[in-house]
């Protein structure tokens, strides 16, 4: 590959990018995904068909994507690599670097319906109240609560930061990403609301619960002003250096606090996202309104939410039904 080639595929890749980015209002986490499934299509073509870009069919397309799969990718990595590479055909023939979009009949193979993992309200309740206790005044953060933390001051801040962080999460089903790019000003305490700027740049309004709001008081008021450095600006979450809290440090804190409530599976911000949809429907809330609660675009996305709570209940009957 000459130096002429890697910089026009650069160059290419790179506006699709920023397409993502400024034109449709992908995630940053969206953006770095199909920017690299973009990358690796570029250099299938260049290295296994020997094309160039403006001969891309559907055949090159089911190639690369074959490939893909015996690589070993997962059904929902593949289906992730077909939506991204429908999505650049379609900015490549809209900028005339192809004749016409090939990438319409591109699928991947079907997945399976896999049913999310979710607390039991025991769990979550020995979560949260484990670090509610742990949190309130007078109280000190155990050596496993800081684990690779700051000491003194620093340590108290950050349990009072994951409290609130693992309270808002399980009461207003924030995606990570939706939690991290929260500012203060996000936090409506009269309304006890969040406004929340979701999935294609789309903004709505979630409640939060008493507790949430509760925690996200004593961080304000005690933990941020700890923690906070110059470039803290407007975020409501910040991270040990004083800047906005990143989403890998939510998944670490999330992971650590549910291994020290004895929580005996790995458990993500997603899986409090699903725990706390799947508790609202037990709890006898209609589909429409878990679905403006999490910000869905689609009533078929949130019906997975019944699945969940009928096989739950499938599984209480048989283990307590006598004739089950």
């Amino acid at each position: 590959m000459t130096t002429a080639e890697q910089s026009a595929e650069a160059r290419l890749v790179d506006a699709f990018a920023q397409h993502l980015s400024l034109e449709r209002g992908r995630s940053e986490h969206t953006v770095r995904a199909y920017r690299r499934e973009a990358a690796d299509l570029l250099a299938h073509l260049r290295e296994v068909e020997r094309i160039e870009v403006a001969e891309l069919d559907v055949a090159a397309l089911r190639s690369w994507l074959t490939a893909r799969t015996e690589t070993g990718a997962s059904a929902s990595t593949l289906a992730r690599s077909a939506a991204a590479a429908r999505t650049f055909t379609s900015w490549l023939a809209a900028t005339g670097a192809i004749p016409h979009d090939v990438g319409g009949r591109l699928r991947a193979p079907r997945r399976g319906r896999h049913l999310p993992a979710v607390l039991t309200g025991d769990q979550a309740s020995a979560l949260l109240d484990g670090l509610e206790e742990s949190s309130t005044p007078g109280s000190a953060p155990t050596p496993s609560d800081v684990s690779a933390e700051p000491e003194g001051p620093a340590a108290r801040a950050v349990l009072l930061r994951d409290t609130a962080v693992l309270e808002l999460l399980y009461s207003s089903g924030l995606r990570v990403s939706e939690l991290v790019a929260l500012d203060r000003a996000s936090i409506d305490r009269s309304q006890r609301t969040v406004r929340v700027r979701g999935k294609g740049d789309k903004e709505r309004i979630v409640p939060v619960g008493l507790p949430a709001l509760d925690a996200i008081d004593r961080w304000e008021a005690e933990g941020r002003p700890v923690l906070a450095g110059d470039s803290a600006g407007e975020a409501l979450f910040l991270g040990v250096r004083g800047a906005r809290l990143g989403d890998r440090a939510v998944r670490t804190l999330v992971d650590r606090h549910a291994a020290e409530a004895g929580i005996p599976r790995h458990i993500t911000p997603h899986t409090l996202r699903h725990s706390a949809a799947t508790h609202l429907v037990e709890g006898g809330a209609d589909l429409r309104s878990v679905q403006d609660f999490l910000g869905h675009s689609s009533l078929a996305t949130t019906q997975i939410y019944t699945h969940v709570s009928a096989e739950r209940l499938r599984r209480t009957v048989e283990q307590a039904h006598p004739r089950a």
